[in-house]
């Protein structure tokens, strides 16, 4: 009953037979090979217009260079209070992008609300400076409390970055777990709506290690080039990351695994809804699950061999957790079964 994280799923069979395949013979090196090329080629297929590919080794890396490709001195992006970059990356976007900052923005479930964003930038809209300058919008799509930006909403924040000449960066660490839940076509859910650059990942949904930054702005890609090296992230065999991705999107695996996540997310918050020792914290939208339940109910599952995490509350949450429970995060995965579920549902009751 692994609900700790779905990086700690291992790889999806397909996924590993084609880096076994991958492995023998020679093949130009840094992403100059055959193989290679015909994965950007698919990307660009995927997103229905040409993009720039760039594989790097993390999301803390895809995040912070992609923010660094726009950086400016003095520059402040602004992403959502809990948003991985700001919480979860030990202060490496502002490393990759000579000490830029990062300013919250507050809004219910992980999503900005568009007026808070409003404000935040305008207080430095005069680019004064002594107070800086702003340089680009983050949001994260799955977001950190597993709910989902809408189309609309993510149009939203498009236009306040066009009204400010700013970019506009999302963060896919669980892109295709948000990309199913919407039903709708990766082109729509990202540059149609105004998105510029995103951090594309792979390995939370079945790929060994498989990250990527994808670009819009073409004319930006050189600058990547070279910012990706410097970062020391160009792959020399960059072939084993495009075996990765080839299987990835054969025959749409990675919207399969994505849905089966998403369904056994939804099959764990109806254990939740009907149990009488814990409580959903809202309702999920893709693979995520945040559960209040009684710290003794929490420790026993623990104990019998279920793993998941300790959650702080948000600020959406305060007041609304006694001193006897605690909110819990529970993530499922391509390799989670309806078994591990009914296993766990036995536990709460």
């Amino acid at each position: 009953m692994f609900f700790a994280s779905d990086n700690w799923a291992g790889a999806h069979p397909k996924v590993s037979e084609r880096l076994h395949a991958s492995a023998a013979g020679f093949s130009r090196a840094y992403g100059d090979g055959e193989l290679d090329k015909a994965v950007y080629a698919r990307f660009s297929e995927v997103f229905e217009r040409e993009v720039a590919v760039f594989f790097v080794a993390t999301g803390t890396a895809a995040n912070s260079l992609s923010l660094a490709a726009y950086g400016k001195p003095g520059g402040i992006s602004f992403a959502h209070r809990e948003a991985h970059i700001l919480e979860d990356e030990c202060g490496a976007p502002e490393y990759f992008s000579h000490g830029s900052r990062l300013y919250p923005v507050d809004g219910t479930l992980g999503r900005m609300d568009i007026g808070n964003l409003e404000r935040a930038i305008g207080r430095y809209a005069s680019e004064n400076v002594h107070g800086g300058r702003p340089a680009a919008i983050s949001i994260t799509q799955a977001t950190e409390v597993g709910t989902i930006y809408r189309l609309d909403h993510i149009a939203a924040v498009s236009a306040v970055a066009r009204k400010h000449a700013l970019p506009l960066h999302m963060d896919g660490a669980r892109f295709a777990n948000a990309l199913v839940s919407l039903d709708v076509s990766p082109a729509e859910m990202t540059w149609k709506r105004g998105v510029d650059i995103i951090s594309f990942g792979g390995t939370k949904n079945g790929c060994w290690c498989a990250e990527a930054i994808v670009m819009f702005d073409l004319d930006r890609a050189r600058e990547m080039a070279f910012l990706r090296k410097r970062s020391a992230q160009l792959f020399s065999k960059a072939r084993f990351i495009s075996a990765q991705f080839d299987a990835y999107f054969d025959g749409g695996l990675w919207l399969e695994t994505a849905r089966h996540a998403n369904a056994m997310s939804a099959s764990l918050a109806q254990a939740f809804e009907s149990s009488s020792v814990a409580r959903l914290g809202w309702q999920p939208e893709a693979n995520e699950v945040f559960a209040i339940i009684r710290k003794d109910v929490a420790e026993k599952a623990q104990a019998a061999g279920a793993a998941f995490y300790t959650w702080p509350t948000p600020t959406s949450l305060a007041g609304q957790i006694s001193d006897d429970e605690a909110l819990y995060r529970f993530v499922t995965s391509f390799a989670t079964t309806s078994d591990d579920i009914g296993r766990f549902s036995e536990l709460l009751r």
